[in-house]
């Protein structure tokens, strides 16, 4: 469980594809997340929930399955590529995002990054069906960064869907967010509380996304 607040950037050291998926070497600083690491925890990954399979200083390394690479935009980062990192949470931490699970439900594309007055503002397109989670002033996490909706497409059900959400100066500048334009596609999770609602109420159209 995260909260969606990253904790530091990272960058991708190494990837090594195989037949049953990747791993990948990413460093960290030593005095940051590396500080405590631990063999077997949680790690979130541009929001990626994954699993720490190896470690050293400044370093950890990571197994992403099929799955994962086929659901995330994992299979496109390179070396070099930097990433959002958040350790998992623990039970006496402030949760000062909103409840995220790690679990990417689909790839976004950017359309457009406005800056008005010091936020700057994301507009992100989607495939329709995951419509039914948005709602404005609701939550959403793009790349492992919890935000709040500050609009979103009216239609329901269309032929395109998008969202939009305010960053303030420090999430733009802490984060990768800033790398963001135009075409970028972004890990997307809905919110975990929707989803639930929509298991309660129509349990199909839920069916429909998995």
């Amino acid at each position: 469980m995260f909260s969606g607040i990253v904790e530091e950037v990272g960058s991708i050291i190494e990837i090594a594809e195989n037949a049953d998926g990747a791993r990948i070497k990413i460093k960290a600083a030593a005095d940051g997340i590396m500080a405590d690491a631990k063999m077997g925890e949680s790690i979130a990954v541009m929001g990626c929930c994954l699993t720490v399979v190896d470690f050293g200083k400044d370093w950890f390394s990571v197994d992403a399955v099929i799955e994962t690479l086929r659901r995330t935009k994992l299979g496109e980062l390179k070396t070099g590529s930097r990433v959002n990192l958040e350790k998992a949470l623990k039970v006496s931490d402030r949760l000062g995002g909103h409840i995220v699970t790690g679990h990417i439900d689909t790839v976004g594309t950017i359309q457009e990054v406005v800056q008005e007055g010091f936020s700057y503002v994301i507009t992100c397109a989607l495939d329709p069906k995951w419509s039914p989670f948005f709602v404005e002033k609701g939550s959403v996490t793009i790349d492992g960064v919890s935000l709040t909706v500050a609009d979103c497409s009216p239609e329901v059900m269309g032929e395109s869907f998008w969202f939009k959400v305010a960053l303030i100066p420090h999430t733009w500048q802490v984060t990768t967010l800033h790398e963001l334009k135009a075409g970028s596609r972004v890990n997307l999770e809905t919110d975990i509380i929707a989803r639930y609602v929509a298991r309660m109420t129509n349990s199909q159209f839920l069916a429909s996304v998995s």
